[in-house]
Protein backbone atom coordinates (compact mmCIF):
# COMPACT_ATOMS: atom_id res chain seq x y z
CA UNK A 1 0.00 0.00 0.00
CA UNK A 2 1.10 3.54 -0.73
CA UNK A 3 1.02 5.10 2.74
CA UNK A 4 2.57 8.37 1.59
CA UNK A 5 -0.35 9.20 -0.68
CA UNK A 6 -2.99 7.93 1.73
CA UNK A 7 -4.52 5.59 -0.94
CA UNK A 8 -4.77 1.84 -0.46
CA UNK A 9 -3.63 0.49 -3.85
CA UNK A 10 -4.49 -3.12 -2.95
CA UNK A 11 -8.17 -2.31 -2.23
CA UNK A 12 -9.53 -0.25 -5.13
CA UNK A 13 -12.90 1.46 -4.82
CA UNK A 14 -15.86 -0.74 -5.74
CA UNK A 15 -17.91 0.37 -8.73
CA UNK A 16 -21.08 2.07 -7.63
CA UNK A 17 -19.88 2.57 -4.08
CA UNK A 18 -21.72 5.29 -2.09
CA UNK A 19 -20.15 8.64 -1.52
CA UNK A 20 -19.14 10.10 1.82
CA UNK A 21 -19.57 8.27 5.11
CA UNK A 22 -22.51 6.09 4.08
CA UNK A 23 -23.26 2.38 4.31
CA UNK A 24 -21.76 0.10 1.65
CA UNK A 25 -24.33 -1.55 -0.57
CA UNK A 26 -25.10 -5.16 0.25
CA UNK A 27 -27.94 -6.09 -2.07
CA UNK A 28 -29.72 -9.39 -1.54
CA UNK A 29 -30.52 -11.21 -4.78
CA UNK A 30 -31.23 -14.66 -3.35
CA UNK A 31 -34.74 -14.06 -2.03
CA UNK A 32 -37.54 -16.59 -2.46
CA UNK A 33 -38.86 -14.90 -5.59
CA UNK A 34 -41.27 -17.73 -6.43
CA UNK A 35 -43.58 -16.60 -3.64
CA UNK A 36 -44.02 -13.21 -5.32
CA UNK A 37 -44.77 -14.46 -8.84
CA UNK A 38 -48.42 -14.09 -9.85
CA UNK A 39 -49.69 -16.70 -12.27
CA UNK A 40 -52.76 -16.51 -14.50
CA UNK A 41 -53.54 -20.12 -15.30
CA UNK A 42 -57.22 -19.54 -14.51
CA UNK A 43 -57.68 -17.00 -17.32
CA UNK A 44 -59.99 -19.24 -19.34
CA UNK A 45 -61.98 -20.15 -16.23
CA UNK A 46 -62.39 -16.49 -15.25
CA UNK A 47 -63.61 -15.67 -18.75
CA UNK A 48 -66.22 -18.42 -18.58
CA UNK A 49 -67.36 -17.33 -15.14
CA UNK A 50 -67.78 -13.69 -16.27
CA UNK A 51 -69.89 -14.85 -19.22
CA UNK A 52 -72.00 -17.07 -16.99
CA UNK A 53 -72.62 -14.18 -14.56
CA UNK A 54 -73.66 -11.91 -17.42
CA UNK A 55 -76.17 -14.50 -18.62
CA UNK A 56 -77.51 -15.04 -15.10
CA UNK A 57 -77.93 -11.29 -14.61
CA UNK A 58 -79.74 -10.95 -17.95
CA UNK A 59 -82.16 -13.73 -16.96
CA UNK A 60 -82.75 -12.19 -13.55
CA UNK A 61 -83.66 -8.72 -14.87
CA UNK A 62 -85.47 -9.85 -18.03
CA UNK A 63 -87.20 -8.36 -19.99
CA UNK A 64 -85.32 -5.20 -18.97
CA UNK A 65 -82.20 -4.29 -21.01
CA UNK A 66 -78.86 -5.42 -19.66
CA UNK A 67 -77.40 -1.87 -19.61
CA UNK A 68 -78.59 1.67 -18.88
CA UNK A 69 -79.05 4.49 -21.34
CA UNK A 70 -76.02 6.80 -21.23
CA UNK A 71 -75.72 10.41 -22.47
CA UNK A 72 -73.45 11.67 -25.22
CA UNK A 73 -70.55 13.73 -23.84
CA UNK A 74 -67.38 15.16 -25.34
CA UNK A 75 -63.96 13.92 -24.29
CA UNK A 76 -61.66 16.15 -22.27
CA UNK A 77 -58.75 18.35 -23.42
CA UNK A 78 -58.34 20.06 -26.78
CA UNK A 79 -56.77 16.91 -28.23
CA UNK A 80 -59.82 14.68 -27.79
CA UNK A 81 -62.77 17.08 -27.41
CA UNK A 82 -63.81 16.51 -31.03
CA UNK A 83 -64.75 12.93 -30.14
CA UNK A 84 -67.85 11.89 -28.22
CA UNK A 85 -68.32 9.04 -25.79
CA UNK A 86 -70.85 7.70 -23.31
CA UNK A 87 -71.14 9.72 -20.11
CA UNK A 88 -72.07 8.74 -16.58
CA UNK A 89 -75.65 9.99 -16.56
CA UNK A 90 -78.12 12.59 -17.81
CA UNK A 91 -78.35 15.97 -16.10
CA UNK A 92 -81.47 17.16 -14.33
CA UNK A 93 -81.97 19.85 -16.99
CA UNK A 94 -81.93 17.25 -19.76
CA UNK A 95 -84.48 15.11 -17.95
CA UNK A 96 -86.69 18.13 -17.31
CA UNK A 97 -86.57 19.19 -20.97
CA UNK A 98 -87.49 15.65 -22.05
CA UNK A 99 -90.38 15.51 -19.58
CA UNK A 100 -88.97 12.67 -17.44
CA UNK A 101 -88.92 12.65 -13.66
CA UNK A 102 -85.53 11.88 -12.09
CA UNK A 103 -86.98 9.11 -9.91
CA UNK A 104 -88.89 7.65 -12.84
CA UNK A 105 -85.72 7.70 -14.98
CA UNK A 106 -83.92 5.32 -12.64
CA UNK A 107 -86.82 2.87 -12.84
CA UNK A 108 -86.97 2.76 -16.66
CA UNK A 109 -83.27 2.22 -17.39
CA UNK A 110 -82.01 5.83 -17.68
CA UNK A 111 -78.85 6.80 -15.82
CA UNK A 112 -78.86 10.08 -13.87
CA UNK A 113 -75.90 12.26 -12.87
CA UNK A 114 -76.90 15.24 -10.74
CA UNK A 115 -73.32 16.61 -10.70
CA UNK A 116 -72.83 17.05 -14.44
CA UNK A 117 -73.73 20.44 -15.93
CA UNK A 118 -74.64 21.45 -19.48
CA UNK A 119 -72.04 23.85 -20.84
CA UNK A 120 -73.68 24.38 -24.22
CA UNK A 121 -77.12 24.37 -25.78
CA UNK A 122 -75.99 21.87 -28.43
CA UNK A 123 -75.14 19.15 -25.90
CA UNK A 124 -78.42 19.76 -24.08
CA UNK A 125 -80.48 19.39 -27.26
CA UNK A 126 -78.53 16.30 -28.38
CA UNK A 127 -79.22 14.45 -25.13
CA UNK A 128 -82.84 15.61 -25.00
CA UNK A 129 -83.38 14.11 -28.46
CA UNK A 130 -81.63 10.96 -27.28
CA UNK A 131 -84.01 10.69 -24.34
CA UNK A 132 -87.06 11.27 -26.51
CA UNK A 133 -85.94 8.60 -28.98
CA UNK A 134 -85.44 6.13 -26.13
CA UNK A 135 -88.85 7.03 -24.72
CA UNK A 136 -90.51 6.44 -28.10
CA UNK A 137 -88.97 2.94 -28.36
CA UNK A 138 -89.59 2.04 -24.72
CA UNK A 139 -92.04 -0.76 -23.90
CA UNK A 140 -93.20 -0.21 -20.35
CA UNK A 141 -94.57 -3.27 -18.54
CA UNK A 142 -97.29 -2.68 -15.92
CA UNK A 143 -96.47 -3.49 -12.31
CA UNK A 144 -99.69 -5.47 -12.11
CA UNK A 145 -100.81 -7.16 -15.31
CA UNK A 146 -104.50 -7.06 -14.34
CA UNK A 147 -104.43 -3.30 -13.57
CA UNK A 148 -102.34 -1.39 -16.15
CA UNK A 149 -101.79 2.29 -15.41
CA UNK A 150 -101.56 5.34 -17.63
CA UNK A 151 -98.35 5.29 -19.66
CA UNK A 152 -97.99 1.48 -19.74
CA UNK A 153 -97.63 -0.22 -23.11
CA UNK A 154 -100.46 -2.09 -24.77
CA UNK A 155 -100.79 -5.86 -24.71
CA UNK A 156 -99.81 -6.09 -28.39
CA UNK A 157 -96.50 -4.35 -27.65
CA UNK A 158 -95.87 -6.53 -24.62
CA UNK A 159 -96.28 -9.67 -26.71
CA UNK A 160 -93.51 -8.68 -29.15
CA UNK A 161 -91.11 -7.29 -26.52
CA UNK A 162 -87.61 -8.79 -26.42
CA UNK A 163 -84.70 -8.17 -24.09
CA UNK A 164 -82.05 -5.79 -25.45
CA UNK A 165 -78.43 -6.79 -24.87
CA UNK A 166 -75.40 -4.59 -25.35
CA UNK A 167 -75.24 -0.79 -25.25
CA UNK A 168 -78.56 1.03 -25.56
CA UNK A 169 -78.65 3.38 -28.58
CA UNK A 170 -74.94 3.04 -29.45
CA UNK A 171 -73.05 6.30 -29.88
CA UNK A 172 -71.68 7.02 -33.35
CA UNK A 173 -68.83 9.38 -34.09
CA UNK A 174 -69.86 12.42 -36.11
CA UNK A 175 -67.24 13.06 -38.78
CA UNK A 176 -66.65 16.62 -39.94
CA UNK A 177 -67.38 17.33 -43.61
CA UNK A 178 -64.91 20.23 -43.75
CA UNK A 179 -62.61 19.95 -46.75
CA UNK A 180 -59.12 21.33 -47.15
CA UNK A 181 -58.85 24.76 -48.78
CA UNK A 182 -56.34 27.53 -49.28
CA UNK A 183 -55.74 30.12 -46.59
CA UNK A 184 -57.13 33.52 -47.59
CA UNK A 185 -55.18 36.78 -47.40
CA UNK A 186 -57.48 38.08 -44.67
CA UNK A 187 -56.75 35.00 -42.55
CA UNK A 188 -53.01 35.47 -43.09
CA UNK A 189 -53.17 39.10 -41.92
CA UNK A 190 -55.36 38.31 -38.91
CA UNK A 191 -53.60 37.67 -35.62
CA UNK A 192 -55.28 35.42 -33.08
CA UNK A 193 -52.98 36.76 -30.36
CA UNK A 194 -53.95 40.39 -31.01
CA UNK A 195 -57.64 39.49 -31.17
CA UNK A 196 -57.54 37.67 -27.83
CA UNK A 197 -55.52 40.48 -26.29
CA UNK A 198 -58.04 43.08 -27.48
CA UNK A 199 -61.01 41.14 -26.08
CA UNK A 200 -59.16 40.64 -22.80
CA UNK A 201 -58.37 44.35 -22.55
CA UNK A 202 -61.97 45.33 -23.34
CA UNK A 203 -63.25 43.02 -20.62
CA UNK A 204 -60.75 44.43 -18.14
CA UNK A 205 -61.39 48.11 -18.88
CA UNK A 206 -65.19 47.99 -19.20
CA UNK A 207 -65.69 49.47 -15.71
CA UNK A 208 -63.30 52.42 -16.00
CA UNK A 209 -64.58 53.26 -19.48
CA UNK A 210 -68.16 53.41 -18.21
CA UNK A 211 -66.99 55.66 -15.38
CA UNK A 212 -65.20 58.03 -17.76
CA UNK A 213 -68.21 58.12 -20.08
CA UNK A 214 -70.45 58.97 -17.15
CA UNK A 215 -68.08 61.75 -16.02
CA UNK A 216 -67.92 63.13 -19.56
CA UNK A 217 -71.72 63.25 -19.71
CA UNK A 218 -71.84 65.23 -16.46
CA UNK A 219 -69.08 67.59 -17.65
CA UNK A 220 -70.26 71.14 -18.44
CA UNK A 221 -67.85 71.52 -21.35
CA UNK A 222 -65.21 73.45 -19.39
CA UNK A 223 -63.45 70.39 -18.09
CA UNK A 224 -65.10 70.68 -14.69
CA UNK A 225 -67.77 68.29 -13.57
CA UNK A 226 -71.07 69.77 -12.48
CA UNK A 227 -71.60 69.95 -8.76
CA UNK A 228 -74.39 67.86 -7.38
CA UNK A 229 -77.08 69.80 -5.56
Amino acid sequence: SDLSSGINAEWPLRPGAPKHNNMVFDSHFHKDWQRYVKTWFNQAGKKKRRRTKRLDKAKAIAPRPTSLLRPVVHCQTIRYNAKVRAGRGFTLDELKAAGINRKQALSIGISVDHRRKNRSQESLQANVLRLKEYKSRLILFPRKASKPKKGDSSQAELDVATQHTGPVLPIKQVLSDTKARKITDAEKKASAFQTMRMYRANAKLVGIREKRAKEAAEDDGLGVAKKKK
